[in-house]
């Protein structure tokens, strides 16, 4: 017998045979034997022999045998190889493990993670954090393909995130959904609602625009808070369009994931930022991102179920209040909220009207204080449809963001001495100044505003300051001791309030 320099080999299909459901004796029929002895001792010994655990493997494989007349690979690919093929003996070793920990309904004696590197990023959070890199849990892929663009540690957490909350978006409305995310959690998000005549002028859209679905909902999301949008992270949940990418060129951001871009879109985006804008192509709807998620921090590891609560119209039956009735649009606005609050930095709230986020209050350690911040951009996104903001004389060749950034500012009107004069140099003429009592009165007329938090509102306080800001509806999971309270409030305010009964932490 000659000498054996190559071994290709599989394992028996365990794990694939206990996701199947097989009886306790197929399962351990299941676990191979040999297999891991000749891969073990065949890695062991690459130095001399090859061994070849994948079919991902092959081309590689062949290309190095080619490139050696045939017979002999290298010893920096069979150290590669080799490693590959402990490392899959290690976790074919711990899924059998935690199998019989699972039947003796005791904790796994050990857990093992094994991580396939896909590829490295220029840093992580921080310049300073190097090295980084993104890897893949081994025998999975990634739940994304980067069509162009080279995306950063915080652009894949934000488009990651992205996704998902657009995804059930979409399956909880039936709606064309978009969300723009910066820093891991959402600016705003919004399903496709048609505009109305007054947020044309708004959002700087003429009514002979071509918005399709996906489109529409991606210019409400930008729009809840175009300040804070400002280099996001987009998320589509429709295949993107021409219509889409043609708005979002004239916007300034990151990149984008989708299921899918035409063709026309696609050569759009891809001359975005100098070709440097990131695209991305999620997996469909059968990608598995596993059933348990681990991060590790600090030296430790922490395990637990994803959140795959699927928030829903049956979420928004329970209603506690006199006003007991939600309406279509009162129910698809609640949806959004808690949806959105959902892939929120937590103690979140938000606010929806109309099928879009117009105010996210995030990571706040005070509900009260999320509420405040929240309304203030509630304040601001419904002022911006005030006729002087509207009609104010920008001169030629003020750009997008810097009119977006002017409004707010005019909004907000607490300008320094130094700031006034270059605001002022954006105009024609000297605006007139919007006064504390036409803003009051302008709001005065907000209504059908909808609310939801990711968890129970402790006190009163925040339904009293959610009063001023002309909130109909309320959606939070309810529990606290302080529920009546809470509810007694909604009445005299004469809000329609339900109980989710599902908290949303988020961190």
């Amino acid at each position: 017998i000659k000498p054996i320099d190559l071994t290709i080999l599989n394992l028996y299909p365990f794990e694939a045979t206990v996701a199947s459901g097989a009886a306790f004796e197929q399962c351990i029929e299941n676990i191979d034997i040999g297999g891991p002895s000749m891969l073990r001792s065949t890695a062991k010994n690459h130095a001399f022999t090859t061994i070849c655990t994948s079919p991902s493997q092959y081309a590689e494989l062949q290309a190095a045998m080619e490139a050696n007349n045939g017979n002999s690979t290298t010893l920096a690919l069979r150290k590669r190889f080799a490693a590959k093929a402990f490392a899959l003996s290690a976790l074919y070793d711990s899924k059998i493990a935690t199998y019989f920990a699972e039947q003796l309904k005791e904790e796994a004696p050990v857990v093992v993670k094994v991580y396939q590197p896909e590829f490295p990023l220029k840093y992580g959070c921080n310049p300073h954090q190097k090295p980084a890199q993104i890897l893949s849990r081994f025998g999975t892929e990634l739940p994304f393909d980067v069509l162009n663009g080279v995306p950063g540690y915080i652009n894949l957490l934000d488009a990651t995130n992205a996704w998902q909350l657009v995804v059930e978006l979409k399956q909880a409305t039936g709606l064309a959904a978009a969300s723009s995310f910066k820093h891991v959690s959402p600016a705003g998000a919004a399903v496709a609602v048609p505009l109305k005549q007054v947020e044309y002028a708004a959002y700087e859209c003429t009514p002979d625009t071509e918005l399709t679905p996906s489109a529409l909902a991606y210019l409400r999301a930008r729009n809840a808070d175009p300040l804070c949008s400002f280099g996001d992270f987009c998320a589509i949940s429709d295949v993107v369009d021409e219509a889409t990418a043609k708005y979002l060129k004239k916007e300034v951001s990151d990149g984008i994931i989708a299921p899918g871009y035409t063709e026309e879109a696609l050569e759009i985006l891809k001359k975005k930022k100098g070709g440097k804008f990131i695209i991305l192509q999620a997996k469909g709807a059968d990608y598995d991102a596993g059933a348990l998620e681990y991060r590790e921090v600090y030296g430790m590891t922490f395990c637990q179920t994803r959140n795959q609560i699927v928030i829903n119209k049956e979420h928004m039956q329970k209603v506690v209040t006199a006003k007991n009735e939600l309406s279509e649009g009162a129910t698809r606005d609640l949806l959004v909220a808690s949806i959105c609050l959902k892939y929120t930095q937590s103690n979140s709230v938000g606010f929806a009207k109309d099928g879009m986020m117009v105010g996210v209050g995030a990571g706040q350690q005070s509900r009260v204080d999320c509420v405040k911040l929240a309304g203030r951009k509630v304040c601001t996104w419904y002022l911006r449809q005030h006729p002087k903001v509207l009609a104010l004389p920008f001169n030629e060749g003020v750009k997008r963001q810097d009119r977006v950034n002017a409004r707010v500012r005019y909004i907000e009107g607490d300008f320094t001495k130094e700031e006034k004069v270059r605001w002022l140099a954006q105009f024609k003429e000297v605006p007139d100044p919007l006064t504390e009592e036409e803003k009051s009165e302008f709001l005065s007329h907000s209504t059908g505003i909808a609310i939801s938090s990711d968890a129970f509102f402790p006190f009163r306080d925040s339904i009293d300051h959610a009063s001023k800001l002309g909130v109909s509806y309320v959606a939070q999971p309810g529990g606290s001791v302080q529920d009546p309270q809470v509810t007694e409030a909604c009445d005299e305010y004469g809000m329609a309030m339900c109980f989710t009964g599902v908290r949303l932490f988020h961190h």
